[in-house]
């Protein structure tokens, strides 16, 4: 997989960390809620080999989710044709995490295999829905899916009614093999930035919601830009109409928040004075009544 590709899947998922939830619910049909803990733990891990150096194997994550119970996750992102292969590293990964975090009691050996899944970006006709594993061991076998999301399958209402914003930044995928028609036609490609513009749109009305915060709505726009920049190398029209759309975003994404800085500094400034309401400070501000509030409140403590 494309070095962007990996590098985007795991910024998201390490600065904004809240948003693998509701992708989590939709693989693994959970029912969290978005406010529980998670713990990130080492990525690297060394695949003992005999009669060679061990291996270094690094994951793309391994991640707790602490609910009403603790639970591990394994989630690998994937741009490349399924070959089997995949399934033996997920396997390498699985067997290291457990290991690494294996108990030992009067000689018997514990180990819990973490919840693995694989997001894939691009879906091909041979990318099966699930993998499976099938571990055949003196006491009895073993055998259990691995489930498999596929970004392709998801439209824009999809994403935003189920709350997977994590997959923005790879939404690009599924309009991958129009580049071409894009790229030679004005009309078809006012479509694509059309679709762009309600994405950011969307995020903009999601921000004013506080669902989001500003720091993760710049960052999935500006890694949304990465794998634009990367996945369109070929098609400069694209590349530079798409990238004009995201950097655009950026800098309008920068105005808002200095914007917002400003009001506060004369919220707080007024309210130090002591001498108007709230619902006039919150006027004279262009602050709500109770973004002013909470000012108050801070000033307080």
């Amino acid at each position: 997989m494309s070095n962007v590709y990996d590098g985007v899947f795991r910024t998201i998922l390490n600065d904004c960390r809240k948003l693998i939830i509701p992708v989590i619910n939709e693989i693994f049909k959970e029912e969290y809620i978005g406010n529980e803990e998670i713990q990130f733990f080492p990525n690297e891990h060394f695949i003992d080999q005999q009669n060679a150096a061990d291996k270094e194997r690094i994951t793309d994550t391994n991640f707790v989710i602490i609910g009403r119970t603790k639970k591990r996750y394994h989630i690998e992102c994937e741009s490349s044709l399924p070959d089997g292969k995949i399934t033996i590293r997920l396997f390498e990964y699985d067997a290291q995490i457990a290991l690494d975090e294996g108990e030992i009691t009067e000689e018997t050996l514990t180990v819990t295999f973490p919840n693995t899944a694989v997001l894939y970006l691009r879906a091909y006709k041979k990318t099966p829905d699930k993998m499976k594993y099938i571990i055949i061991t003196p006491g009895g076998t073993i055998q259990y899916d691995v489930p498999i999301m596929k970004v392709q399958m998801y439209s824009l209402d999809d994403i935003f009614e189920k709350h997977l914003l994590f997959l923005i930044p790879f939404y690009i995928f599924s309009h991958e093999k129009k580049f071409s028609e894009y790229d030679n036609n004005k009309q078809k490609f006012s479509e694509l930035k059309a679709e762009y513009q309600s994405i950011l749109k969307r995020l903009d009305e999601l921000e004013q919601q506080k669902v989001i915060g500003a720091f993760d709505k710049r960052t999935i726009i500006e890694l949304s830009d990465d794998v634009v920049r990367e996945i369109t190398q070929k098609y400069k029209n694209v590349q530079k109409g798409m990238g004009d759309i995201m950097r655009g975003a950026m800098i309008e994404t920068e105005a808002h928040r200095i914007k917002i800085e400003n009001q506060k500094k004369i919220a707080i400034r007024l309210l130090k004075t002591g001498k108007l309401t709230i619902e006039e400070i919150a006027e004279c501000s262009e602050l709500s009544i109770i973004e002013v509030e909470q000012l108050a409140d801070l000033q307080t403590v």
